[in-house]
């Protein structure tokens, strides 16, 4: 199976970098299955459901959230309608919308794609790791899946590496996001789960974490109110790890980063054009 996971979408730039490179990307990869983290998909934070729309119908099969799921309060109603946006599992019950979704790919494929936070300088969720290992349980690797896909939305990436190794050989891709800025880190685990700490964002990176500069600057230089944090508005770059899995048992054969745009080197898994 071919994956294509893509890191944060943030404001326009994101969205159109993904509404124009994906469509094609599926079909020369022949990608079986897509999934993007939408948290910051809206002018830099949450979604709405027109942009959740919107990138679904580019071509992705599921879209993840993280710590500004809600920051767009329709989303605390369209979330609960549309089984293809997750948001993490370990938010306390009573939470709208679900953690997880298996998804059917064209060949019949089943994936379960699962979407935790982590909790160092987070927000004190539920735990991460019990979420993890209840949505795997409930829908395991090479039983109830033929792949799993899991989200690791933290800051830390010792938080994420650990949620790497707890489900290694239970999850064909662990991948961490959040951050913005993709690690050169991408590898698989000795039981057979690929691993990359940061997919970085698809956004523009002449930036600070995809946001205009100069704002961000001056919080630094000057501790006092100042304005709104605006996304930046230059071209996009799609950023994030391609995974081919073994058929057989769903665990990964061979990662690649992938990073397509202006301002970074052009990556991707050659073998597939």
């Amino acid at each position: 199976m071919r994956i294509l996971f893509l890191g944060d979408i943030v404001g326009r730039p994101g969205r159109h970098a993904v509404t124009e490179r994906l469509p094609g990307l599926r079909e020369r990869w022949r990608l079986d299955c897509v999934v993007i983290n939408g948290e910051n998909a809206a002018g830099g934070f949450g979604i709405t459901e027109s942009i959740c729309d919107e990138i679904l119908q580019a071509g992705a099969d599921a879209v993840t959230l993280g710590n500004h799921s809600f920051d767009q309060r329709e989303a605390l109603v369209f979330i609960a309608r549309q089984p293809r946006l997750i948001r993490p599992a370990n938010y306390p019950p009573g939470t709208p919308g679900r953690g997880a979704t298996v998804i059917e790919t064209a060949r019949g494929a089943r994936v379960l794609v699962v979407n935790v936070m982590g909790r160092i300088y987070l927000d004190p969720l539920d735990d991460p790791f019990t979420a993890a290992d209840r949505e795997l349980d409930a829908c395991p690797l090479g039983a109830a899946a033929d792949a799993v896909i899991v989200d690791m939305h933290a800051e830390a990436t010792s938080e994420k590496q650990a949620m790497a190794h707890f489900l290694d050989g239970r999850a064909s891709l662990v991948v961490g996001t959040h951050t913005h800025a993709p690690t050169g880190d991408h590898r698989i685990l000795p039981h057979g789960t690929a691993y990359l700490s940061d997919a970085g964002m698809c956004g523009d990176y002449d930036s600070i974490l995809g946001m205009q500069k100069d704002e961000p600057v001056r919080r630094f230089l000057q501790k006092t109110p100042g304005s709104r944090l605006e996304a930046a508005t230059g071209e996009g770059t799609l950023c994030g790890i391609a995974v081919e899995t073994d058929d057989a048992t769903g665990l990964a054969r061979r990662v690649w980063a992938v990073r397509l745009g202006p301002h970074l080197e052009e990556t991707w898994p050659r073998e597939w054009d």
